[in-house]
């Protein structure tokens, strides 16, 4: 038998893996305790899509359990040992600004659980492969001193500039910046996966994700802006941007294109590498870009306001360097842009939630 093994299962990326890995392997467990209805209140709740992946995929299970909970993680992942052949790491406390209200709770969600995790592993499945959801919030604010050069909806890096023609590298610094303490937190998880990949021989994969988003996301005010920003403008909900005149830029992969990345991982698996992945140059907007194809997509005007002051650590403009990537999965490649990511975004809103008062 053949085991994968994801946490984060009911959210976003975790869920799309269950669905892409079911396919894969005779067995896939799931580990996800809901901890974002917690975090960020019942509307962020992953329980409908946990609940959903355990009616339609018959050789899934599901593990109502904490990432920090050692014995209990340790006892799911010895039940497999050896038939354990690949772990999806996407359990987390994602959000910049939630951290700071509890930075234990951020710190022992992110990295403990992370070395929970790894540790039963390396007992009991040492040659699984382990992939990693990390952040470019572990770059902190070393981004906003690059050069940038303010347009008409967004800014954009001086063209003369070595990220300008594809984006911020892995060579980027980690130190002397401000990261937030979510940043502080991914940073540790992002070098424990690495080193247990470098010391133990591991085959472990760090992903430095940009804005990960898609149909199944459960977005909140402090969590998934491109998924909150979409059911704000289809529910006739305010939205609030916050600093750098709504022209901070982000780029953002459809969630489908990043479980391609994770498959190429699986089949080709490194130890101890360390990956930037976002939507590039194919797949990144501004706030106000984003407002204008949420309106256009959804009918209707989005009711948003403007502070000026903005959030501590925050980047003004990312844009992920995919070229390391591709080097090494050359099949690989973004296949959704911006307009198609926020359509299916729309549509999965509008399947799951019309009830709820979302309108075409």
């Amino acid at each position: 038998m053949t085991v994968a093994l994801v946490t984060g299962s009911g959210g976003l990326v975790g869920s799309e893996s269950v669905l892409h890995f079911g396919g894969v392997f005779d067995r896939v467990i799931g580990i996800d305790n809901d901890m974002r209805a917690r975090l960020f209140g019942a509307e962020a709740s992953t329980r409908w899509l946990s609940a959903r992946l355990t009616e339609r995929l018959p050789n899934y299970r599901h593990h109502d359990v904490d990432i920090r909970d050692e014995a209990a993680v340790g006892r799911i992942v010895a039940a497999y040992g050896r038939d354990l052949k690949l772990i999806v790491h996407t359990a987390a406390q994602p959000s910049h600004d939630w951290a700071a209200r509890d930075p234990r709770a951020d710190f022992t969600i992110n990295a403990n659980g992370t070395l929970v995790l790894l540790e039963a592993m390396r007992r009991h499945a040492p040659d699984a492969v382990f992939v990693f959801t990390s952040t470019n919030k572990v770059y902190g604010d070393t981004p906003n001193r690059l050069p940038l050069v303010e347009r008409e909806t967004r800014f954009e890096i001086d063209p003369t500039h070595r990220y300008a023609a594809h984006g911020i590298d892995e060579t980027m610094t980690l130190d002397q910046s401000t990261h937030s303490l979510f940043g502080v937190s991914k940073v540790a998880a992002d070098v424990l996966v690495q080193e247990y990949g470098r010391y133990f021989g591991l085959r472990t994969a760090v992903f430095r994700g940009g804005c990960l988003t898609g149909p199944n996301h459960s977005g909140t005010q402090l969590h998934g802006f491109l998924a909150y920003l979409m059911k704000c403008t289809m529910a006739g909900r305010p939205y609030t941007v916050f600093g750098h005149k709504a022209k901070q830029v982000r780029d953002n992969i459809h969630s489908a294109d990043l479980i391609a990345a994770f498959d190429a991982v699986w089949r080709d698996p490194p130890c101890g590498e360390v990956f930037n992945i976002g939507g590039g140059r194919a797949a990144n907007c501004s706030m106000l870009e984003a407002i204008a194809l949420c309106e256009e997509i959804a009918g209707r005007r989005l009711a948003w306001r403007y502070e000026d002051e903005p959030r501590l650590g925050d980047h003004v403009w990312y844009v992920s360097d995919l070229r390391r990537f591709q080097a090494r999965y050359p099949h690989w490649r973004i296949t959704r842009d911006i307009r198609r990511t926020l359509q299916d975004i729309h549509d999965g809103l509008l399947a799951r939630e019309a009830p709820l008062g979302l309108t075409a």
